[in-house]
């Protein structure tokens, strides 16, 4: 008989950050609550941002008819947080009613409550974490990219669950991007950022002879599920989970997502190009929606002659990989997340700001 995820061996980490149950502690000990609104110093530049006083907002922009449905006529971008160096992996709570987002090179996950507008710390120091998600049981599962270089689950009482961190003996790279699928595993990228330098972690040497994206099953058995993406980045599945999507950061030639079937015993195939950058745009995380439209970060590539202002934003694609509709930003938004007690607030993590906007339409899972 074979135990589940949670009753096998786990090596435990003994930090502890509040003593508090997970889902409705605050933050536990220590929570300091930053933002100019209050008067306390950002870690960054804070920037303001005027949202549109007209209806529609032009910030949304129809490319296609059919992504008309989706735009809310009387909503307009919102900046809820500002502060931050270079925001990522934000993760929704709806028993919280509240957010998570990652400030990578601060070395901090940040906490945006929608009850009361307020943007507080959630753990300091984070080992830098990237992507979040939330598993079936609402526990808050993280990339790490720091020495550690692991995947961890914080528990309902706060400890932590050090759930992998080597594959076939071997140090993970730094990783990226997490999601958990029905089944309770649990899928992430493996790429080489998070050790490529000092920002967004520590500078070592790659162990693993690729860069990956693995499946860690419920039964804790670590699976590398893809080897030939060139630093893998955001990952999610479709509505029916037939479908795995891959970001890859440097494609050919420009960033793709790589659009896999996925097998009932996990195993993917049929690697088809859904979507090409084609051009200075980079991809980065994203989300599905109910109707399979992938809402990806966009914004420059950095590449020779890239202009961020006509790039900057959130561009959403259908299920056949057409772009149907573009959310303008005064900055490049590197990922995004359903959030709302509907799953009808998208949150845009985007450099030093947290936005969001209401629209007709409401996150996969």
């Amino acid at each position: 008989m074979h135990r589940s995820w949670t009753d096998r061996p786990v090596s435990r980490d003994h930090s502890r950050f509040g003593r508090r149950g997970f889902l409705e502690a605050a933050v536990g000990a220590g929570v300091a609550t930053v933002g100019s609104s209050i008067g306390l110093p950002a870690f960054a530049q804070s920037f303001e941002f005027k949202p549109s006083q007209r209806y529609p907002d032009t910030a949304v922009q129809i490319l296609d008819p059919s992504f008309t449905k989706y735009r809310i006529y009387s909503s307009t971008v919102e900046q809820v947080a500002t502060g931050m160096r270079w925001a990522e992996g934000p993760v929704y709570f709806p028993a919280g009613r509240y957010l998570l987002v990652s400030d990578i090179p601060n070395n901090r996950i940040m906490r945006f409550d929608e009850t009361d507008n307020t943007f507080s710390v959630f753990r300091s120091p984070a080992n830098y974490a990237n992507g979040s998600t939330r598993d079936r049981q609402g526990r808050l599962v993280t990339c790490e990219h720091s020495v550690t270089r692991r995947i961890t689950r914080t528990e309902h009482d706060g400890r932590i669950t050090v759930l992998a961190d080597n594959f076939e003996g071997r140090r993970l790279n730094a990783p990226n991007d997490i999601v958990v699928k029905s089944d309770d595993s649990i899928w992430f990228t493996d790429p080489l950022f998070g050790i490529n330098g000092e920002w967004e972690g520590e500078r070592a040497k790659s162990e693993q002879q690729t860069t990956n994206v693995y499946r860690l099953g419920s039964d804790g058995k670590l699976t590398a599920k893809a080897t030939d993406i060139f630093n893998p980045n955001g990952l999610a599945f479709s509505p029916d989970e037939k479908k795995l999507y891959v970001v890859e950061w440097r494609g050919s030639p420009h960033r793709s997502v790589w659009s896999f079937e996925v097998g009932a015993d996990g195993a993917l195939g049929n690697k088809t190009k859904l979507i090409d950058a084609n051009g200075p745009g980079a991809l980065d995380g994203f989300r599905v929606d109910r109707d399979g439209n992938l809402w990806c970060g966009w914004g420059s590539s950095g590449a020779p002659g890239a202009k961020s202002e006509e790039l900057d934003g959130v561009m959403v694609f259908n299920p056949e990989g057409k772009p149907i509709g573009f959310i303008r930003l005064p900055e490049r938004c590197a990922n995004l997340e359903f959030g709302g007690p509907k799953r009808n607030r998208l949150y845009m993590a985007s450099c030093h700001s947290l936005y969001a906007v209401y629209v007709e339409a409401h996150g996969a899972i």
